[in-house]
């Protein structure tokens, strides 16, 4: 199929401006995804900008603090009537849920194994989930397999979840599948880097209400990762359900007040 033909979405794009290796402010990712028919994106911070994902030791200090505060800031200013752009507030262990604003669409939470952990038993995380609960904000979870079977079976019960790369960084497509999460009505997952078969398996199985177009910017190259999902063997209306309506849907549920506004663009 040709990319001229669809409106797309892309659920997974990394933008920021204090972490610059790679680069990966919006004017670098417009430039790849030029030509691409992409017309919007949901963007969140650096991890870089948000914690020392180098640091398994990591403790918090005001000047990491500050310098989430003006990450998280920097995606409510982008944005353009040529561009739609889609803020996800990216967490960390102040649960700082007092931050975000009406303008935030959704929730970004990630680690990896070798990375600085959440305190899940901390009082504030019970809190802050119970307030994204309430937004009805959907979670991006990158985290290990039985940190994110917990987040989904436990701690967030009823919070949509996306799970990027089909679970590629979450344990592994299989690992997810032979849990039951992907049967979870209120798990989604997103197709940044993931391998054709696991999307043709994933859809077999459990439809494409559920999927995502991601490209994983910078990490992934906005045009690659969509010709990726071009070349499925998918009817028209399928493909673009997975390229933006989907996303819209479900980033409509977010305010109800705002759905006309975003629904407006999926013709």
């Amino acid at each position: 199929m040709n990319a001229a033909t669809f409106s797309t979405v892309d659920a997974h794009v990394h933008c920021g401006i204090l972490d610059r290796f790679p680069p990966q402010g919006l004017d670098d990712y417009r430039s790849l995804a030029r030509g691409s028919g992409i017309v919007g994106a949901v963007v969140f911070s650096p991890v870089m900008e948000i914690y020392d994902r180098y640091d398994p030791h990591f403790v918090d200090a005001p000047e990491w603090q500050a310098r989430r505060r003006e990450s998280n800031e920097y995606l409510l200013s982008l944005g353009s009537p040529a561009f739609e752009i889609f803020p996800f507030f990216f967490i960390w262990n102040d649960f700082a849920v007092e931050d975000l604003t009406p303008r935030h669409k959704g929730i970004k939470w990630h680690r990896h194994a070798d990375e600085p952990t959440y305190r899940y038993g901390d009082p504030r995380c019970a809190r802050a989930i119970e307030e994204i609960r309430r937004r009805r904000l959907p979670v991006v979870l990158e985290e290990e397999l039985h940190n994110t079977e917990r987040f989904i079976r436990e701690l967030a019960v009823g919070v949509r979840v996306i799970i990027p790369h089909m679970g590629g960084l979450n344990g592994g497509y299989r690992s997810i599948k032979r849990l039951g999460l992907w049967e979870n009505p209120d798990v989604y997952a997103d197709t940044a880097l993931a391998s054709p078969v696991e999307l043709i398996d994933y859809i077999e199985n459990y439809g494409s209400e559920r999927l995502l177009f991601g490209s994983d910017f910078p990490f992934g190259h906005p045009r690659r990762e969509m010709e990726k999902v071009l070349d499925l063997p998918l009817a028209a209306e399928v493909m673009q359900a997975v390229l933006q309506k989907n996303v819209r849907r479900l980033l409509a549920d977010v305010y109800p007040c705002a759905q006309r506004a975003i629904i407006s663009g999926e013709a």
